[in-house]
């Protein structure tokens, strides 16, 4: 059991900047940590390497919250992250998506499939993992220009779930989002055709002192956290179910 500090005023907040496949997930945590321990959490959400470059440039966040392991460490090599806080805190899965009740894999393959929606390979982690996949399925230059690039997972969500776009890569925790189409697609992208998803937290050196960072960090990587997550779709690095 983890022991919250309790802030002594309504003031007190933490600033968490989140990969925006996390959003939901992200909230769900703030909302029973601050109940918990009460502090407010005051989340931002972009793609990864939005946030990445905010932080460099002197956004004021405590905590981000990342979609890979690669920019963490990163910040911590830059001394813009608190060396030894960085962890990872869940593990992604990405999937073939239609909110039409095709076979994915065969519309992604047919030359006439219509439009494919990743997010930005270059800034979000979940992009790349698709841009990987198509790479190694021998698809890439097939689709290319079929796709449609999204800001991050979460607008890719959108153009999918629209009709904007055909299919989509997305997160696998985003096909519990409860304004998906009921009769859908979805084809879980093998694990070993792109970089593992691993996604790490660290705490930023804004956030060093600040009083209610280390705690929430704490309470993400406890039990009610790592239950919390795990209900959202996502693996720990421990558990494989």
């Amino acid at each position: 059991m983890i022991l919250l500090p309790v802030a002594a005023t309504g003031e007190e907040y933490v600033t968490v900047a989140v990969a925006s496949n996390f959003a939901s997930t992200a909230n769900d945590i703030a909302e029973q940590f601050s109940r918990e321990s009460g502090f407010d959490v005051r989340i931002t959400t972009a793609s990864t390497g939005k946030l990445y470059a905010q932080v460099l440039n002197g956004a004021p966040f405590d905590i981000l919250l990342a979609a890979d392991a690669e920019r963490p460490q990163r910040l911590e090599t830059a001394g813009a992250g608190v060396p030894g806080t960085r962890f990872t805190y869940a593990l992604g899965a990405l999937v073939l998506w239609s909110r039409r009740a095709d076979d994915c894999r065969a519309v992604l393959r047919s030359a006439d499939g219509g439009r494919i929606a990743i997010a930005n390979p270059e800034t979000a982690p979940y992009g790349a993992a698709a841009k990987s996949y198509l790479r190694q399925s021998g698809l890439w230059e097939s689709v290319i220009d079929r796709l449609v690039i999204g800001e991050n997972i979460a607008q890719t969500l959108q153009f999918a779930a629209s009709g904007n776009a055909r299919l989509g890569f997305i997160a696998r925790s985003q096909l519990r989002a409860p304004s998906l189409p009921p009769a859908s697609c979805s084809w879980p992208v093998p694990e070993t055709m792109h970089a593992p998803i691993e996604q790490q937290a660290i705490l930023l050196r804004r956030g060093a002192d600040a009083a209610g960072a280390k705690p929430f960090l704490a309470f993400l990587r406890g039990d009610a956290g790592r239950a919390i997550i795990l209900r959202h779709g996502y693996r720990l690095p421990e558990v494989t179910d």
